[in-house]
């Protein structure tokens, strides 16, 4: 690099000190790659200034981003894709069709479950059975052993029994329908963690190491740019050294 021989550019053709570039064999091997693509006949001794050099390697840069971004982009697509199809619609339980006849089914299963109905129909049983027995206020309608109770009894259970199947099945539907909503829901769950699982594997395995390369080039550009501050710098100085000399040759002319 000390060597004040000039050389020639192998991207744009112009001349140049060896200060102001590098030569092939001293640049990485992804570096020589990018050149080669735009130059087959780059060989190792080629000499590549500071300007393609630094174009080059933005250029590089660029189309690392690029490829991180559209590798990310891919897999939120992929994942929206799996989101909007119908494997992962949640259904309203609230919103089902429900009919007169379950809703009725519902209210007699409900008050027919509960300590109310056992014990409003204990205090029946006992009216019945004391009024019957003992014959108040003349009452004697269903006497021992109470077979017209006996027939209420029957006649009850028969309908109760259908219209308390009827709310279970209903019921059982509705459980049916939370099941295949909770099944959906830990599916939805599953796909978003091994979507990011798959960034997560993306960023230590492809985007992190860009960004440690993209790091170094930087570094390496602004090396460069340094480099070109101080070749200006230096030109500078020759350029007053020159005229501080044209100067004191004119006045001892004169």
């Amino acid at each position: 690099m000390a060597n004040k021989n000039r050389a020639t550019c192998v991207m744009c053709g112009k001349s140049y000190t060896a200060l102001e570039g590098f030569f092939i064999k001293s640049l990485g091997r992804d570096l020589v790659e990018a050149i080669k693509e735009r130059n087959p006949q780059v060989r190792p001794s080629s000499f590549i200034c500071l300007n393609d050099l630094q174009r080059i390697r933005l250029h590089q840069m660029e189309q690392t981003i690029n490829r991180d971004l559209d590798s990310n982009r891919k897999i939120n697509d992929k994942l929206e894709k799996e989101l909007n199809s119908n494997t992962y619609v949640i259904k309203n339980t609230n919103e089902m069709k429900v009919t007169f006849g379950d809703k009725l089914a519902d209210l007699i299963a409900k008050y027919g479950g509960s300590w109310w109905f056992i014990i409003g129909f204990c205090i029946f049983l006992f009216c019945w059975m004391t009024a019957n027995t003992l014959h108040i206020f003349g009452i004697h309608f269903d006497e021992y052993p109470f077979i017209l109770l006996n027939l209420f009894l029957s006649c009850l259970a028969a309908f109760q029994s259908p219209i308390i199947m009827m709310s279970q099945n209903r019921q059982a539907e509705r459980d049916r329908y939370d099941a295949e909503n909770d099944y959906r829901t830990n599916m939805k769950s599953e796909m978003e963690i091994r979507n990011l699982h798959e960034k997560i594997n993306q960023l230590n395995e492809v985007q992190w190491p860009h960004l440690l390369d993209i790091q170094k080039t930087e570094i390496e550009v602004l090396n460069e740019i340094e480099l070109e501050i101080q070749q200006l710098k230096v030109r500078q100085d020759e350029l007053v050294r020159s005229r501080q000399r044209q100067t004191r040759h004119r006045s001892r002319r004169e």
